[in-house]
């Protein structure tokens, strides 16, 4: 009897012992399933926190370029919302509502610039008011501006700045393409302010293929012309008070009859290429992969 009521007992115990084998085995399943989810989980909130934050951090820029060139008018939180952006049109904004602005800057200062505004476009049509027969002044330009209502009045009030005010002496001293057509013809204009007129000027005569010198392109000129000395004189120092870059590689000089200068010179002129904003991409990867 007392051996019977052992063996139970050992077959309890046993029993007991498989159970308990068993309910382990299972909770360390169930562990290891809910530790690999976690970390699952832990990794898949982390690269999400770097994708917000990257995300985030190209707002902020994008934001930032906007507000500082001036395209837009300030938004109304740190950074521009969607809708704002959408209803965002350069032509219908004032300086008055981008102050600070590298376009209200340009506008304000270069623009208005007393000592630049005698250069650009004297005597073009387009650049005349019709009120006074004279050129634009910095001030009527601005006004007009100022004035303008509609996207398309403030786009042609703009355009008459960029064509008609102290801006202008920019592209024309740094062009931002090759055009030996404009080149030339600044040539022409020299020559004809020095009362000399060339026999003809041509651009595939005297325009060679340009080339490229620390970021700037320049385009290779040959200046002949022939002159009394006075008139030869004016020439050069046109050429050398011109808005636009000459540099003269080499010349030769020669005197002819009648106290008349001989002159044939290799020239460069320069130009940039037209600049382009370029999106970048960044690639985030799931643990450093």
């Amino acid at each position: 009897m007392a051996k019977e009521i052992a063996i139970g007992k050992r077959a309890k115990i046993s029993e007991a012992q498989q159970y308990m084998f068993f309910a382990v085995t299972v909770a360390a399943i169930f562990l290891g399933i809910a530790l690999s989810l976690i970390s699952h989980f832990v990794q898949q909130i982390s690269f999400n926190i770097d994708v917000i934050m990257a995300s985030d951090q190209s707002i902020v820029a994008y934001s930032d370029a906007i507000k500082t060139i001036g395209i837009c008018k300030k938004p109304s939180g740190s950074v521009y919302s969607d809708d704002e952006l959408k209803k965002c049109n350069p032509n219908t904004i004032t300086t008055s509502e981008i102050p600070g602005t590298l376009r209200a800057n340009i506008l304000e200062n270069i623009a208005a610039s007393e000592a630049l505004d005698s250069v650009p476009n004297k005597n073009v049509s387009s650049c005349i008011n019709p009120s006074t027969g004279k050129n634009y002044t910095y001030k009527e330009l601005n006004d007009n501006y100022n004035q303008a209502e509609g996207a398309e009045a403030l786009s042609a009030a703009s355009q008459l700045i960029k064509s008609c005010s102290a801006l202008r002496v920019i592209p024309d001293a740094l062009p931002a393409f090759k055009n030996e057509e404009a080149l030339l013809a600044s040539l022409n204009k020299l020559f004809i302010e020095s009362n000399w007129e060339p026999e003809s000027i041509s651009p595939s005569g005297s325009a060679s293929q340009s080339t490229s010198t620390n970021g700037l392109n320049t385009i290779s000129l040959r200046l002949p012309f022939e002159a009394d000395t006075n008139t030869t004189m004016t020439i050069l120092n046109n050429i050398e008070r011109s808005i636009r870059e000459f540099n003269i590689t080499r010349a030769t000089i020669s005197w002819e009859n009648d106290n008349r200068l001989s002159i044939s010179a290799h020239a460069d002129a320069y130009y940039t290429d037209e600049s382009t904003i370029k999106e970048s991409t960044k690639t985030i990867k799931a643990e450093g992969k």
